[in-house]
Formats: structure tokens, sequence, C-alpha cells
């Protein structure tokens, strides 16, 4: 399955991450009810090896901050454009402030095809 994605890097203050999480937990909801196949919001628990590059480095994170990882899945880069633009418009998601909870302008975003795509499968 050749799914689009779309990828997040950004740092949060420690202080903010449950105020982040509810506000992702809301957009998440948002995504999905629009057609999203899957929304992730991640917390750096294990980076930073030594001798490989650096997410915290990678999302500007500062003193206090912690480094947050997301994705969102689509079927195809179409489906993708479409879904965004009635998230966008979503009244739930532009009363949303992000001012205070972490700085937006140090978040890191980009549009993904998928090179190679592999799921465990049930047993």
């Amino acid at each position: 399955m050749e799914q689009y994605i779309d990828g997040y890097l950004l740092s949060v203050p420690k202080a903010n991450i449950e105020t982040y999480r509810k506000m992702a937990e809301l957009a998440g909801s948002i995504w999905l009810e629009n057609g999203a196949l899957e929304f992730r919001e991640c917390v750096a628990d294990d980076i930073d090896g030594e001798g490989f590059g650096s997410f915290s480095a990678a999302a500007s994170a500062r003193e206090g901050e912690t480094v947050v990882f997301s994705w969102i899945a689509f079927a195809s880069k179409a489906d993708r454009d479409r879904i965004n633009a009635k998230v966008m418009a979503d009244p739930r998601l532009t009363g949303m402030s992000c001012e205070g909870v972490f700085d937006f302008k140090r978040m890191c975003w980009g549009g993904f095809t998928t090179l190679v795509g592999k799921t465990a499968r049930a047993q």
C-alpha cells in the first residue's frame, strides 16, 4: 500500500506536554473524521544516540523541552490534499492556538511518498 504521509518534528516544553496531548487528541479526531487513515503523536523516549544525527538538534529542542515526532497517513496525496482542506476549515481547529504551548515557527513539516511500506499481519 503506497500511502502518503505528512510528517512533523517539533519541540514542546516538558511542562506543556499534557496541554499538547489534549490538543493533539482533538486534532487527531478531526483528521480521522475527515478520512485520514492514521494519526500518531510520539514523545521522545530514546533519542540522540552517540555517533548518529540528533533528533533534539533537528527539532531545535532547548533546555526543558522534549521532542515530538508525529505523522498522519493518507491513502494518497490527492486524499491528503482534500482531507487537509476540510481539516483546516474545521472551526474546532481554526479556533485552536499553539501560542504558549510550543513554538510553531520551529516545527518541521513535510509530505512524503511511500518508498517501502510493510505492516505486520494479524495472526
